[in-house]
């Protein structure tokens, strides 16, 4: 969301840096990837999986807002490809929109998960509630509620924008609205990112923690908290890989534009660290599957009797096209 708000023309001098060709490839090619397997885990979710706790809701609201991002992945890539926003006020602001419930709900959700795993093998009895269906169900509902009022703003401030003759989604060259541009994206870091990363991080010490304290355990206790363990881990994962890079590189774009906004040569740096870690960011799509294969047995079974049956399927496939082959090779009589 290299992006400043509400613009009307005021650039700085300074060129916006064309995205590495590379960039919209591996956007698509992941993008591809994340849609089969987020397509997979919600039939996964809603027909396979019977008994629903609270630990498959907040599953299920995560792939949810993997599967978000869709509507808007062909605009992305034709952003990327082109350089030219090509879609209107409208859709630049709806693409905003369904970024920001993407990412931040992958977030909240993610640091939920953790929160759940916690309270689930600890069975802090005053901290019951978080482990309940009902509650975390309730719970997810406002999330989402959280999550569209923080989208909604896109809708209201944000414009495209000419720099340089060519029409941007949006651009850190506009000057217009820069404090406010400035102030979001640090208020994002802190609320967005740093406060649910530390709270998964505190969960992941405390279970750790208490695998050392609490001895001796039984077969059934230790192979939950392992899963526990390894659930929350795979989520600091996310965080480090795909959204602390991409969070940094923007409040240091935000505040180079605010500060230096005709150095130029800061700002082509920034934009191409920003442009990186944004594409790095879409890999959360394919990775929060692997969290669902730790957290849950069900889930970890279907989906591997699933690629069971896709590879067999391949292979049948693959040695009936080497037999037809084969019946279609004539031999000529001596």
């Amino acid at each position: 969301m290299s992006a400043m708000l509400n613009s009307s023309g005021n650039v700085t001098g300074c060129q916006p840096q064309p995205v590495n060709p590379f960039i919209p490839v591996f956007l698509s090619f992941i993008f591809f990837i994340g849609f089969m397997l987020n397509c997979v885990s919600l039939w996964i979710f809603w027909f396979k999986v019977k008994q629903w706790n609270a630990m498959v809701v907040l599953q299920f609201n995560l792939a949810i807002t993997d599967a978000f991002i869709t509507p808007v992945v062909p605009l992305i890539i034709t952003y990327c490809l082109t350089g030219r926003w090509s879609f209107g006020v409208f859709f630049c602001q709806f693409k905003l929109f369904i970024l920001s419930i993407h990412v931040y709900g992958s977030i909240y959700f993610l640091t939920l998960i953790s929160i759940h795993r916690y309270f689930s093998v600890t069975r802090n009895v005053k901290r019951k509630a978080l482990t309940k269906k009902t509650f975390v169900t309730k719970i997810s509902v406002v999330i989402w509620g959280i999550l569209m009022f923080q989208g909604l703003p896109f809708f209201f401030v944000l414009e495209t924008s000419e720099i340089h003759g060519v029409t941007k989604c949006l651009s850190i060259h506009q000057t217009d609205h820069i404090n406010l541009f400035f102030v979001w994206t640090w208020l994002n870091l802190f609320y967005g990112l740093l406060i649910p990363f530390s709270v998964t991080l505190a969960c992941y010490s405390l279970l750790i923690r208490y695998l050392f304290k609490v001895k001796p355990m039984n077969a059934l206790s230790k192979v939950m908290l392992s899963k526990s363990v390894m659930t929350v881990f795979v989520s600091l994962i996310i965080f480090i890989i795909c959204y602390i890079p991409n969070n940094v590189t923007r409040v240091v774009a935000a505040s180079f534009a605010w500060i230096f906004p005709d150095h130029c040569s800061l700002l082509e740096k920034s934009e191409d660290a920003f442009n990186i870690t944004a594409a790095i960011l879409g890999t959360n799509c394919f990775m929060d599957p692997i969290l669902y294969c730790f957290a849950s047995d069900n889930y970890r079974a279907t989906f591997t009797s699933w690629c069971t049956f896709c590879c067999t399927s391949l292979q049948k496939n693959h040695q009936d096209n080497i037999k037809n082959c084969d019946c279609g090779v004539q031999v000529e009589a001596p």
